[in-house]
Formats: C-alpha cells, structure tokens, sequence
C-alpha cells in the first residue's frame, strides 16, 4: 500500500478487533501512527503485540463521554499531533433487545443508540474541539451501515440499529456543512454484512448466506472483510480526500443495488 498516510496521526475508536483493527494495521502500513482504543483490555493487550511500536493502544469504553478524550490527548502526546479520527466503535442491539419495531424494549432501544451513535457523538465532539483548537483541519470517518438507508426485512430487522446508522449519516453530512470553511472533514463507510464477531448470526445461518449470495453478489456473493474496507478509509483519512466532505460510501457488495433473492 502506497504510504498515503505519512506523517500523520490516527485515532480509531473500536481499532482493537475487527474492522477497526484492520484498518489500524492499513493505516501503519500507509505511513500513520495510531491510537486504537478498545473496551476488551485482553483484546487492547493483543492488539499491542499486533500493531507495534507505531501504535499505542488503550483500553477503554466508547461508551464513556471521556475516552475519545483520553485517545486524542493520547496521540499528541506520544505522537505530537493529530489528523484524523475513525470511529467504528458499534454493535448489533439484538441481544439488547433490538428487533422490529413492535418488539424492541425501551432498554434495546437504548442501549442499541447508545453502542452505536452516542458513542460516535463522543467521539467526533471530542475531535472536532481538538481540531477547532488546533485550527489546523483534518478528517472525521465515521462507521455507518447500508441498513441506515437500504433495508433487508426479512433478515435484517434490527430497527434500533437501523435508527442509530441512519442518524450517523444525519450528523456526518450536517457536521460537514458546517465546518468545511475550516477544512474539517466529516464523510462515512457504509458497510452490507463484513465477517466479525458482530455477523456471526448471520454467517452460521444457510438461508441468510443464500440471500447474500445475490444481495451482495460482487465475487460470487461472499461475506465482506475487514480489509475490504482498509482502502476507502485510507482515502477518507489522507490528503487524497481533501476535497470530499459530507459523502457516504457504500462498501457493499452490490447490497444497495441488489433486490436479493429468497429461497421460499
């Protein structure tokens, strides 16, 4: 991978597993230094092993008003400064509770907001104040999900989710309105379904992979990677990207452009 990402600082807020951590590794290889915060200190411990002496990892809760915080104080600190915040900290709600409309508790609705955009809401608040001190621009990427805007009913009825994804898009195109004069960046990844922890359900269940075979039939219907995200969010954190603000990029499979077939 080109070294798009040299001489900058990375923050990614959820970079100890999964796509996070997958991207932490890109953006090392592209040139940056990272802080990859995590929840999991057993993860956070062997994602310090992985990453490297280009890296510093901690351990903390994206759910917390102050970790986002601590990361970026964190990256000045170690690294003496700070371009580009990537928070893809989030989760599936249904074990919460989360489900259709007429099922989800109020605790699932919650909880499900709370994991999957005030956590962000955290995070890109303590980034654009650290960015507007700084007066220096710089880029916020943030983790949306092709659910926010291209439902899967049958499968996919998670509507706290749903919700919470759509509003991310909501507050990264405002958030991009409003602060392009001072070079500040707000754009967003919309994944279909990636193979982590989050997508087991669905990645051990036959029908649903029969259904992704033509609702995400690029490469013969396969399940995403986290390393198929690691290029977009490259671009989203370098200067190639310096004249993109306020853009969603669907990194689906062909989801959103698929009608996907059930097997009755």
């Amino acid at each position: 991978m080109d070294r798009k990402l040299e001489g900058k600082v990375i923050v990614i807020i959820g970079g100890t597993a999964g796509i996070g951590l997958s991207a932490a590794k890109a953006c090392i290889e592209a040139g940056a230094r990272v802080v990859a915060a995590g929840r999991d200190e057993e993860r956070a411990e062997a994602a310090r092993s992985e990453l490297g002496e280009r890296a510093r990892v901690l351990a903390g809760d994206a759910c917390l008003s102050g970790t986002a915080g601590s990361a970026i104080e964190l990256a000045a600190r170690e690294f003496g400064g700070f371009h580009g915040l990537y928070h893809v900290a989030g989760g599936s709600g249904r074990k919460l509770g989360d489900g259709p409309l007429h099922e989800i508790t109020d605790g699932g609705w919650e909880e499900t907001l709370r994991l999957n955009l005030t956590s962000l809401f955290y995070s890109n608040r303590a980034a654009i104040r650290e960015f507007l001190r700084r007066g220096t621009g710089g880029s916020i990427l943030n983790m949306a999900s092709v659910l926010g805007f291209s439902p899967a009913p049958r499968h996919f009825a998670t509507h706290a989710y749903a919700a919470a994804k759509a509003a991310v898009i909501g507050l990264t195109r405002s958030a991009a309105a409003h602060y392009a004069p001072q070079n500040i960046r707000f754009n967003a990844i919309a994944p279909a379904l990636v193979e982590t922890k989050m997508a087991s359900r669905a990645a051990g269940d036959a029908a649903i992979l029969q259904y992704l075979r033509t609702k995400q039939p690029l490469e013969g219907g396969r399940l995403g990677q986290a390393s198929d995200l690691d290029a977009a969010a490259i671009y989203f954190l370098s200067d190639d990207s310096r004249y993109a603000t306020g853009q969603v990029l669907a990194v689906d499979g062909g989801w959103s452009v698929s009608e996907g077939q059930h097997a009755e």
